[in-house]
């Protein structure tokens, strides 16, 4: 450190060190880190907490584990004494965030943005707290901008600026339409943290241009710039991509709790300590304990997933449902017989609508029966069980999840591969 951060008082440099360990867990990247430790020092020799910014579209009503991982972070800077702003996008929203799209994104109507924020804002305090949390909505800002105000906000950003964003020059070389409306996307988001005058701003790793945005419109408008803070995409439970509810690989947090716990055991063992960084409330040294267990080989990588269901269970249902989910989970899958014998069977994640399938159509795919008829009797008959657990509703859609065993009677069984 330099000449500076050596005059700082020895409280304020153990504080300052314990946050930053604490705000760097997990982190993809933090621009610029020295503005970073800047801030900070600041926020605790004042007392003055900084004002830590996420947005949030509200394109879908359900939140999954992977949407959380920011959220963990945030309560990170909740727990250290900084106050949260969320910023849900009602107003962006009906634009539509184009980051990673290969076409222009569906607007949504103002109508489905509020009901999915409605929806939002009471799982999001599953993980933050409500007292260190201000919510925002960025129409009460965006809505009143002229168009002369919006044109000098244009005018903060060059054409070639925006087409040095992957997704834009992509599509932009490839002849496919961008539409005016989207380059706007992000100068909105930008917009919100000069509305707040945020000092930080998080997101995903696929996020960086647009948090990068915060900074330079800040910067235009004379505020000091935003320290931005990244974090990375957490795959889904096919260990391979980013979890999406559109993929089916994917926990949710209002997943009931013995779903919870079973989707946690599928999870690739070499994903593991990913999940436990990201994705839970594991303190630095629990994590460091697991990491080195499974290292050297005294912890099993079995009984650190069932640790890992636990914890997600916990944190979302209570301790009782997670002592619950743990029992059912032992109970159908640990001492019941199922044949060494059962066959995989791949079924793939575009057959799905929104992750499931209707049931007499998933016995055919895997088949354990040889026609709709046959299918829709045995499930009358009460013959059908998707991980031991009774179907009964011939007309059921249920949820396909890789790993999950499919039972025809007493004989017949079918292990679900998602692909």
């Amino acid at each position: 450190m330099g000449t500076q951060e050596q005059a700082m008082k020895p409280e304020v440099q153990a504080e300052l060190e314990k946050q930053l360990k604490i705000i760097q867990r997990g982190a993809a990247e933090i621009l610029p880190a020295e503005g970073l430790i800047a801030k900070l020092r600041r926020s605790i020799e004042t007392g003055e907490p900084l004002k830590v910014k996420l947005g949030l579209d509200p394109t879908a009503p359900d939140l999954h584990i992977g949407h959380t991982v920011v959220f963990n972070k945030l309560r990170d800077f909740q727990k250290l004494g900084h106050i949260v702003q969320l910023v849900i996008g009602d107003f962006t929203a009906q634009i539509g965030d184009p980051t990673g799209k290969s076409e222009t994104r569906k607007q949504l109507t103002e109508a489905e943005v509020k009901e999915n924020a409605k929806t939002y804002t009471e799982q999001l305090f599953k993980v933050l707290d409500p007292d260190k949390t201000e919510i925002h909505f960025n129409s009460s800002w965006l809505s009143p901008l002229t168009f002369a105000d919006v044109t000098f906000l244009a005018s903060k950003c060059t054409v070639a600026r925006m087409l040095e964003r992957d997704d834009f020059s992509k599509r932009y070389q490839s002849g496919q339409a961008i539409s005016i409306h989207e380059f706007f996307y992000p100068l909105m988001q930008g917009y919100d943290s000069v509305a707040l005058k945020s000092d930080i701003e998080l997101g995903g790793t696929d996020q960086t241009f647009n948090l990068l945005m915060g900074r330079q419109l800040q910067k235009e408008y004379a505020q000091e710039e935003q320290v931005i803070l990244t974090m990375p995409l957490l795959e889904g439970l096919d260990g391979v991509k980013k979890m999406s509810k559109s993929l089916g690989n994917y926990i949710g947090v209002d997943e009931e709790p013995n779903n919870m716990y079973g989707k946690a055991m599928s999870i690739p063992d070499e994903l593991m300590v990913k999940y436990f960084e990201l994705a839970t409330d594991l303190s630095l040294e629990e994590l460091e304990e697991l990491k080195q267990g499974l290292a050297e080989g005294t912890i099993h990588p079995r009984d650190a997933k069932m640790r890992l269901g636990r914890t997600l269970v916990r944190m979302y249902h209570g301790e009782q449902a997670a002592q619950e989910a743990e029992h059912h989970f032992k109970t159908v899958f640990q001492q019941r017989d199922l044949p060494d014998d059962m066959p995989e069977v791949q079924v793939n994640a575009a057959d799905l609508e929104d992750g499931r399938m209707w049931i007499v159509a998933l016995l055919s795919k895997l088949g354990l029966v040889a026609t709709n008829g046959e299918g829709r009797r045995m499930i009358q008959q009460g013959g059908v069980r998707i991980n031991q657990e009774k179907v009964t509703d011939p007309q059921a859609k249920v949820e396909v999840q890789d790993g999950m065993v499919v039972q025809v009677g007493r004989r017949k069984f079918a292990k679900v591969i998602l692909g």
